[in-house]
């Protein structure tokens, strides 16, 4: 999948093919914070392999099933924590799936080895959001859910 010059889905407001289309394509993440935005979009666009290149070996899946009913909207970076050559990534990441609104928040830990950054894992709590009609809408677009993703 070639990176296009679409909005990136990680929320950074940059084209994809600037901002996470390079880490997809090969390119190592500068920083555990563009590989949790690599990531994020990966999820979004379904790029599986990405997931898994990225990902330690010594706690990655043998293969991530596919999430047919899963659509991921938006990624906040809330903090991170740097020492030498591991990270800590604290991101709040909202979805839905099917019908349903969720936010998955999680501090993730990275590790840097040979120069390349890697997710290393993460304690995901998921929570269920009920946006109401008027209520802002969970996509981050600042318009109301029902004008926006409540249609």
């Amino acid at each position: 999948m070639t990176p296009t010059r679409d909005a990136c889905p990680c929320g950074s407001g940059r084209p994809l093919v600037d901002c996470c289309g390079p880490c997809h394509e090969g390119r190592p993440a500068p920083t555990p914070e563009a590989l949790m935005r690599s990531r994020f979009s990966a999820f979004a666009l379904d790029r599986r392999d990405y997931l898994l290149a990225s990902w330690h070996p010594d706690t990655r899946p043998a293969s991530i099933e596919p999430h047919d009913t899963t659509k991921w909207v938006r990624l906040e970076i809330l903090g991170h924590e740097t020492q030498g050559d591991s990270d800590r990534v604290h991101f709040r990441a909202t979805f839905r799936d099917a019908r349903r609104w969720q936010v998955l928040e999680e501090n993730s830990r990275f590790v840097r080895e040979d120069g390349r950054w890697y997710y290393l894992d993460g304690t995901p709590s998921v929570t269920r959001l009920k946006p109401g009609r008027n209520d802002p809408c969970p996509c981050g677009s600042q318009r109301k859910f029902k004008s926006c993703c409540g249609r």
